[in-house]
């Protein structure tokens, strides 16, 4: 059987398509986390933006709503990274992501504190107990202490709150979350922990990640998750019979779910100011489905850092930041007069989305501006 084969532009519009970011969807914030998967969530107001670009008249205390009724939570999962994920996908996504967990927050730096992997088995059910309302680190570490009869040393705490399947408790304002968290238990049972229900999670993590960022490689998926390619095939060879085979732009195998859009090249793309560490500029081995190669390094910095970026016809094109008077977009390529046009009127919807909440948003990222390639640069008005 002949296997469809993808162009590129194909593949960059599923992908779009899937995260609402060809035509923005009236969805409540819960539906929307849903629908997109997973958002991104180390910088608490990239949910928000995030939202406001994919969701018709986003309303932001929709989501603080959610964070605080626990329909939406914030937890580490893929990638060891933070991200905001339905609270209906959490212990799914929790399960899969446990031997990882485990074998990088047990590991040496936390055994140097003379703990072991058994010891923190024993200490999570506790743990849990303990955090059956919002609790500080101070007051985290003071427990540890107690619990050990000793205070606890560098490395403890550090490990054990990842290892332990904690949500981030919302604390403060503009964006739920402040830079100092909090910590509480899941409302739902703690999320089992043996290889089969690993494995078995993996692929419902699977399924929902090619829901939201399909069509997807082997590779795509290991790099989504951060499991090792040898776990993402065999998840991918499970599920086989319920997966579709397709051929990406240069021969490479893809699996999809039957049914899943995927809209032509012909499909326009409407520019968009994106937020910093948007999950589809990092969902992929291959980045090159959203971002072109040559602004790969800019964008994603080397610390780890991943710029708030303009999306036009579906790729990065290059970055913004709030200033005096509305939006800096700077531009690595030529833009035509329309897209200037179309990227104002984004801006001028940010601006007033951003005026009650944190106007100079991402200002603690301004040093990288210092260091980006000539570009054209123009003030987007905000009002």
């Amino acid at each position: 059987m002949t296997r469809a084969r993808l162009t590129a532009l194909e593949l960059n519009r599923s992908t779009l398509a899937r995260q609402l970011l060809l035509r923005r969807e009236a969805l409540d914030a819960a539906e929307g986390v849903r629908r997109v998967v997973a958002l991104q969530a180390q910088q608490p107001a990239s949910p928000y933006v995030a939202l406001w670009n994919r969701l018709t008249a986003f309303d932001p205390a929709g989501l603080d709503t959610a964070f605080t009724d626990h329909q939406v939570v914030k937890a580490t999962l893929m990638r060891l990274t933070l991200h905001a994920v339905h609270a209906d996908d959490h212990p799914a996504f929790r399960e899969a992501m446990h031997p990882v967990v485990r074998a990088s927050r047990l590991g040496s730096r936390f055994t140097a504190s003379g703990l072991t992997a058994r010891d923190a088995d024993a200490l999570v059910p506790r743990l849990l107990e303990f955090a059956d309302r919002p609790r500080t680190n101070a007051e985290c570490e003071a427990w540890l202490g107690e619990q050990l009869g000793v205070p606890a040393k560098e490395g403890a705490w550090w490990g054990l709150r990842q290892y332990t399947p904690l949500l981030h408790a919302p604390t403060a304002p503009p964006w739920s979350f402040g830079h100092r968290p909090s910590y509480i238990a899941p409302r739902t049972s703690p999320p089992r922990t043996d290889p089969e229900s690993s494995a078995v999670s993996l692929r419902t993590l699977v399924l929902r990640y090619l829901s939201g960022f399909g069509p997807a490689s082997v590779a795509d998926v290991a790099q989504f998750a951060l499991v090792t390619r040898t776990r993402a095939r065999a998840a991918l060879a499970e599920l086989a019979g319920e997966l579709e085979r397709l051929e990406g732009p240069g021969g490479e195998a893809l699996v999809d779910l039957p049914g899943a859009p995927r809209p032509d090249g012909a499909e326009p793309a409407p520019p968009r100011l994106m937020a910093m560490w948007d999950s589809v500029l990092l969902a992929y081995a291959d980045r090159g489905r959203v971002i072109p190669d040559a602004y790969r390094k800019v964008v994603i910095r080397a610390n780890g850092d991943v710029l708030p970026t303009l999306l036009v016809d579906g790729y990065v094109a290059g970055v913004w930041r709030p200033v005096a008077g509305g939006i800096e977009a700077t531009a690595f390529h030529p833009l035509p007069d329309g897209v200037w046009e179309a990227l104002a009127a984004e801006a001028r919807s940010l601006v007033g989305f951003l005026a009650d909440r944190e106007p100079e948003v991402y200002r603690r990222y301004a040093h990288w501006w210092k260091r980006l390639p000539e570009a054209t640069v123009r003030v987007l008005p905000g009002g």
